[in-house]
């Protein structure tokens, strides 16, 4: 939502700003400028990322406006959760959690969550981890090192759009300046004729290097720094489950186990001591 309005603002300034000098907008109106340049920066990305980055460039600008999901609310429902199923765990033993964790989707415990279940990477970080405890021969420490080295790759892959999207935004200023250079080109070839059509040309041309610096800096760069947060936050939430799952499995409490995630959620998000407890005990909202 902040997205959308931060955009609003920067072509409002823009404009606004531009109006206030008694500028024409019709002079900004240039559709073959905008063709030369997003035709190209749609090009380059294109020639260098595959099908699959472009895909996922369009869902991470769909998820930056919709807004993070990492809300208290939605870590306050990830604490019952856990809660409920560490509990679970402890009364009946880890064994029983095998069908739940080999079909999330199915799971009584899981599907009391929809908003966790959709978030597929978490569910399956969730259920791999409680999996690979349950199989056992395998220590604490090297299920906390696969847990962290699952984190890392999916960081990494989750980060590809966000480098292919900002090589785009730097190089618009670059492709702003060729369509400039051919607006200059076109100019030329009208020297000798009236002054007010030369200026025409040369207006026209200078709009496509004002064009590529404003989508660089004014909508495709700060696109790609809010994706990259986004994806931090998924992280962090990620870092959270595997704070609880690993106090769990190395014998706390359930309380006390969504305890440890609790204290990994981010300040401006984390629930109260209170909270957390209310809901977990069944006296509060998710």
């Amino acid at each position: 939502m902040f997205a959308i309005i931060g955009i609003v603002v920067v072509i409002g300034a823009v404009i606004g700003g531009y109006l206030m000098e008694h500028g024409h907008l019709e002079v900004l109106l240039q559709p073959a400028e905008l063709v030369i340049i997003g035709g190209a920066a749609i090009g380059t990305l294109l020639i260098a990322n595959p099908i699959s980055t472009v895909i996922a460039i369009i869902h991470g600008l769909l998820g930056v406006l919709k807004g993070s999901a990492y809300t208290k609310k939605f870590y306050l429902e990830a604490l019952k959760m856990l809660n409920e199923i560490f509990a679970y765990a402890r009364k009946n033993g880890m064994n029983k959690l095998e069908a739940d964790v080999d079909d999330p989707a199915k799971s009584a415990l899981f599907s009391k969550y929809p908003g966790l279940v959709k978030n597929h990477h978490a569910l399956h970080f969730v259920c791999d981890s409680l999996r690979t405890a349950i199989s056992g021969g395998v220590s604490h420490f090297e299920l906390d090192q696969v847990m962290e080295s699952d984190m890392e790759v999916h960081h990494h892959e989750a980060n590809e759009p966000v480098h292919a999207l900002q090589q785009v935004s730097d190089a618009l200023p670059g492709l702003g300046i060729v369509a400039a250079v051919l607006g200059v080109v076109i100019t030329m070839g009208s020297i000798g004729g009236p002054p007010a059509e030369i200026g025409h040309k040369v207006g026209a041309a200078l709009v496509g290097t004002f064009l590529g610096i404003l989508l660089c800096y004014g909508f495709l760069g700060p696109l790609a720094t809010n994706m990259q947060k986004l994806n931090d936050a998924e992280l962090e939430f990620l870092k959270f489950l595997r704070a609880g799952v690993m106090a769990f499995i190395k014998g706390a409490a359930p309380i006390l186990a969504v305890e440890f995630a609790r204290r990994q959620i981010p300040g401006h998000v984390r629930p109260s001591f209170k909270e957390m407890e209310g809901v977990c005990r069944g006296g509060g909202d998710k």
